[in-house]
């Protein structure tokens, strides 16, 4: 049932995608099977890496033409959506079918395809304590995934026909929204076809002068939360905040560097230092031990059109628990709504061992 519903979101948005067209397009649509491994990121899931596992890629494609501002600056790139399923090859894994938003890059040409995408994914057999204990990677039917694939492509070798060959890597987490959390990484081969759907591919491509942006440096205060849940299965999924402001310089038209500070409220470490003042004696951690932490942090942001990649990289200056050390790392996107006003979605880690997924909004000053 569940399958059914992402399904039916998927064609929803399809439908309104297709009906927000106010410019000429050319879409097209691509199949591309693949077959790899499990990438052996974490020895705790040794036990779970069996066979290959394999899957195929559906994409619906939509190339630009430089009508709006930034598409010539990133080379006429693709926007689109995907939908990936995997067989994991493994019954304790079960099967994954996600849905994401992507975006085609290209060099050389345009022979050769960078796509990148982001969306959620649906497992079938997660963690359960009593019927799929093995399975440490996923902890939930519902998980975020990222895709990347990079392709040699070849559109109408024949008519509307064409073909593709390259890598791809699909992940898979929930980041730690509920344990366990090991998460996959499949690296695989992949090989499929391309179809010309609508438009002219070979309208002229647009290259308009872009005006230079000044801006003074300009504050930003952003309110981040979420749920997640510490290591320890079934400790209780607890709500965090995040209160961050930075000040931020543009450099251009697509970049800005930021300096600013983040204060975390994460009531997940409340509970994990309870439960190890009780349960660790050896590991002498007082019950009263703050939960809070205070950052410092140095970023990036990448303007593509109203939304931007941002990067983030952090130290805690007031750090009185100790949790997978003192420096983190943020990345994520930001939607902007006008000149002020913006949505983010970010992920926060340690290193490759995430934290929480965080949803905010935020104000440029």
């Amino acid at each position: 049932m569940k399958i059914r519903i992402l399904l039916l979101c998927l064609l929803c948005f399809s439908l309104g995608y297709a009906q927000q067209e106010d410019t000429p397009a050319y879409w097209n649509m691509d199949v591309t099977p693949f077959y790899g491994s499990i990438l052996l990121h974490n020895t705790d899931i040794s036990h779970l890496i069996r066979e290959h596992p394999s899957g195929v890629i559906l994409g619906f494609n939509k190339q630009t033409f430089g009508h709006e501002g930034w598409e010539a600056p990133f080379n006429f790139p693709d926007t689109g959506f995907s939908v990936v399923y995997q067989d994991m090859k493994n019954s304790t894994l079960g099967h994954n079918l996600g849905v994401y938003l992507h975006y085609n890059f290209y060099l050389l040409k345009r022979k050769l395809q960078f796509r990148i995408g982001q969306g959620i994914a649906y497992n079938t057999n997660p963690y359960n304590k009593e019927e799929n204990f093995r399975n440490n990677a996923y902890g939930s039917h519902l998980m975020s995934s990222t895709f990347l694939v990079f392709n040699y492509n070849r559109p109408r070798l024949y008519k509307n026909l064409g073909v593709k060959a390259g890598i791809s890597l699909v992940h898979y987490s929930n980041a730690n929204v509920k344990a366990p959390n090991t998460s996959t990484n499949t690296f695989a081969f992949n090989a499929g076809l391309i179809y010309d759907l609508k438009g002219d591919p070979n309208e002229e491509f647009i290259r308009k002068e872009q005006p230079e942006i000044r801006e003074s440096v300009k504050m930003n205060l952003v309110f981040r939360s979420g749920i997640n849940e510490s290591d320890v299965i079934n400790s209780g999924q607890y709500p965090f905040y995040i209160f961050s402001a930075y000040a931020d310089k543009r450099l251009g038209k697509f970049s800005a560097i930021q300096l600013g500070s983040d204060v975390f409220y994460s009531n997940f470490l409340k509970e994990l230092i309870r439960f190890q003042s009780i349960s660790f004696p050896e590991l002498e951690v007082d019950p009263a031990t703050d939960f809070k932490r205070v950052g410092i942090f140095v970023g990036h942001e990448l303007f593509i059109n109203k939304l931007s990649v941002i990067t983030q990289l952090g130290y805690y200056v007031y750090y009185p628990f100790d949790f997978e050390g003192q420096v983190y790392n943020r990345v994520g996107v930001k939607r902007y709504f006008g000149d002020k006003w913006f949505a983010a979605l970010s992920l926060k880690s340690h290193a490759a061992k995430a934290e929480a997924v965080e949803m905010g909004i935020g104000i440029r000053l």
